[in-house]
């Protein structure tokens, strides 16, 4: 099992590629390495939906020392009806109690779609991505490109910023950047999500966080913590395998889901 070790994660935060070695690769070899993480998202994305787990929000306004001045906070569980229906419960959600800020359809949707965000083949004609360099991140060395929306349309959210891509399984285990789209007098926290491999194989999300100060067209600030937690994922049905290349040719069974590593500290 390959597991990205979150406190040295939050540690090395976005950092720079100026220190790590530099792998030089043909525009050929870019092209194709892009092309093979695309399928192996696509994949991802296709068994993730197999999959029930437990989904925790939460934001908080903070003042200017950091002390919790409002919170917002929801936790559900995605599950599958007796009918095989993929559907969301909520378990808990407390009155909130936000103050300053109020959550915008575009707010949920990036911590639906982009918050944990997927690159697959279909979506790789809507952005520019370009290659940055090689970063080993906790023992794991990682491919990392800039990703950026080629144009912004309707009222469709997108990624922009960096994706780290494992150069052995060739899928995103981090990412790290903002939702963006044609979104007026709003403004979007700069986050970053940690993937943990699940069942040997497939990198799934399991960590957003945001700490960040929003910046309004009125001249207002406001400092935000914002958290995601993706917990106990497991197989639905025993009779759904998801499988990669010439892995098809393997005839076993998916193992239970890896324990996660010990997580950060709770705000």
């Amino acid at each position: 099992m390959r597991t990205l070790r979150w406190f040295t994660l939050i540690a090395l935060g976005a950092a720079s590629l100026a220190a790590e070695q530099t792998h030089d690769l043909s525009q050929a070899q870019i092209d194709d390495i892009v092309q093979k993480f695309a399928a192996k998202e696509a994949a991802f994305a296709k068994a993730r939906e197999a999959y029930t787990y437990r989904q925790t929000a939460r934001i908080q306004e903070l003042d200017a020392g950091g002390a919790i001045t409002g919170r917002w906070e929801t936790v559900s569980d995605i599950v599958f009806s007796p009918e095989g229906k993929r559907t969301e419960h909520v378990v808990r959600s407390p009155v909130p109690s936000l103050h300053n800020i109020s959550l915008t359809p575009e707010d949920l949707q990036d911590m639906k779609d982009v918050q944990p965000f997927v690159l697959t083949t279909n979506e790789l004609p809507k952005y520019l991505i370009r290659y940055l360099g090689h970063q080993k991140v906790d023992e794991i060395g990682c491919f990392v490109f800039a990703v950026k929306p080629k144009k912004l349309e309707g009222t469709q959210r997108y990624f922009s910023g960096e994706v780290w891509v494992d150069d052995r399984d060739l899928q995103i285990v981090k990412t790290y950047g903002r939702g963006v789209g044609i979104a007026k007098r709003q403004a979007f926290p700069k986050f970053e999500t940690y993937r943990e491999q699940i069942d040997g194989k497939y990198w799934f999300p399991t960590y957003t966080v945001a700490n960040d100060t929003l910046h309004f067209p009125d001249g207002q600030d406001q400092r935000i913590r914002q958290t995601m937690r993706y917990e106990d994922y497991k197989q639905f049905g025993a009779e759904t395998k998801i499988i990669f290349g010439d892995e098809a040719k393997e005839e076993t069974k998916p193992n239970s889901p890896a324990a996660p590593p010990k997580p950060p500290a709770k705000p």
